[in-house]
Order: structure tokens, then sequence, then C-alpha cells
């Protein structure tokens, strides 16, 4: 019987992760200036859901994401470009937020391993056609 109340509340989890307050004011309502919510909106769809993390927060229903999303309208309607809004959530949450992570010594190994799996994958077919010739 422990055993399967134990189960219950671990199923139940993720049903008390949202909070039962309202969402953020911006988290759903699009800005009055079409302009500036094009670029929230591009922002938006640059940026990972930390919640989700397979998603942008553009994309999300998560209540993180909502938040996130009413920041990032509320900075762009005080004026701030879009690339500074996008520095600032990186400085806060770090550059894993961001779906452009910057060229620097720790992330060039992302930035290579595509074209090193390419040399590789081309190296050993060139091994393989040369077996197959002889």
């Amino acid at each position: 019987m422990k055993h399967w109340f134990a189960f219950l509340l671990l199923v139940a989890a993720p049903a008390w992760a949202d909070s039962e307050l309202p969402p953020a004011r911006w988290a759903n309502e699009q800005l009055p200036d079409p302009r500036q919510e094009a670029q929230a909106k591009a922002l938006m769809e640059e940026l990972r859901c930390l919640v989700c993390q397979g998603q942008s927060i553009a994309d999300s229903n998560a209540e993180m994401a909502g938040d996130m999303r009413a920041l990032v309208r509320q900075r762009i309607a005080a004026g701030e470009k879009p690339e500074t809004v996008r520095r600032w959530l990186i400085a806060r949450y770090g550059n894993w937020v961001s779906y452009r992570p910057p060229v620097e010594p720790v992330t060039w190994p992302l930035w290579a391993a595509p074209l090193i799996f390419l040399l590789a994958g081309a190296w050993l077919l060139r091994k393989r056609m040369v077996r197959r010739r002889s």
C-alpha cells in the first residue's frame, strides 16, 4: 500500500510544477507596436526554454517560458535592442539559453564537431572503397 501511494505522488508531481498564479501580462499578449512585436518574436525564437529544453520560449507552454516571453516583451517595449536583451538573458541564465552560442574557446568543439564528423565519415568511406577495389 505504501508503494502505491509513493507511486501516485511521483506520477502527480508534474501537476504541481506550475503555480496557480495568472501568467505575466506580456507572456501571451502581443505588443501594440508591430515592429517591436516582430523584434520580440524573432528573439523569442532564438532563446531556449529552460524547462522544455527542446523548444524555444516562443513555442513552449511552460510557465517559465511565459515569464521569459514577458521579460523580452517588456524590455523591447522599453526601447532596448534585441541583442541587449539577449545578452542580458545569457548573463542571467548562461550561454545554454541561446540557440546561438558564442564562438569562444570553450565552444570551439561545438562549432568544429560537424566538420570533424564529416571528415571522419569521408575518411572511413574512402578507406572502405579502397578495400573493395583490392
